[in-house]
């Protein structure tokens, strides 16, 4: 499959591939274009610190107020019960620092598409992909009550709607992972000041993501994108 942002050629060889190397070269020359990337021909991990940086720099992610953080957990009080405890399982498709990211989202987006056609496989596949322990044991994680695990994972482990087989990815600092949640057993729900810190993470990361798309549409608005999709920014208040 041919990309090119900007009239510089990248690899990819799926849709979903596409997509992530155009958004990560789009990132790559802003980074050379504000001086936080020297050369072009710099190594995967010197251009991840020089995205991170970038990201760092101009998405901003303004933090909750304390209004904000009460109506999140006045609409979603059931999210936070304490006491709720999950049976799950588990994929894991690691991201490390010499990793391609997106080669390894499109490979778990592959095996996703694979197990929603075909859930039994789930164990079979877990122990052939995961790169967690879990993966020798069908991917079974357990019991699992929150706190067990990192908020991002949590959020998703938790919502009312998480029974079964997920059919999206969810990405935390691990990596990208395909989750199935066989049982949910529902706590009481603590008062607001018991749980202000999750609520205010919730938050956190529902602006950052929003923030994130808003800031690539911008940049895709302003390049020359082939053989990709990236939804483009009409205006940079784009919401």
């Amino acid at each position: 499959m041919t990309v090119s942002v900007n009239g510089i050629a990248v690899a990819a060889d799926t849709a979903v591939s596409a997509e992530m190397a155009a958004v990560r070269e789009l990132l790559r020359q802003r980074a050379v274009a504000v001086g936080l990337l020297a050369s072009e021909s710099a190594g995967e991990e010197e251009v991840g610190r020089a995205i991170e940086a970038l990201l760092a720099r101009e998405v901003a992610t303004p933090e909750p107020t304390e209004a904000e953080c009460r109506r999140h957990y006045e609409q979603h009080r059931e999210t936070y019960g304490s006491g709720d405890l999950v049976h799950a399982r588990h994929i894991l498709f690691q991201v490390t620092p010499r990793v391609n990211v997106a080669e390894i989202r499109a490979r778990a987006e592959s095996a996703l598409n694979e197990l929603l056609r075909e859930p039994d496989r789930f164990a079979a596949m877990a122990a052939e992909l995961s790169n967690c322990p879990s993966g020798q044991h069908g991917g079974n994680l357990g019991q699992i009550g929150r706190g067990d695990t990192v908020p991002e994972f949590e959020n998703v482990l938790f919502r009312l709607d998480a029974v079964g087989l997920l059919p999206q990815l969810v990405k935390t600092r691990f990596g990208f992972h395909i989750v199935a949640v066989d049982r949910a057993i529902p706590g009481d729900v603590p008062p607001f000041e018991a749980v202000r810190e999750r609520v205010a993470e919730t938050l956190r990361s529902t602006v950052e993501e929003r923030a994130l798309r808003q800031y690539v549409s911008i940049l895709a608005s302003q390049a020359e994108i082939v053989g990709a999709h990236i939804e483009a920014a009409t205006s940079p208040l784009v919401q």
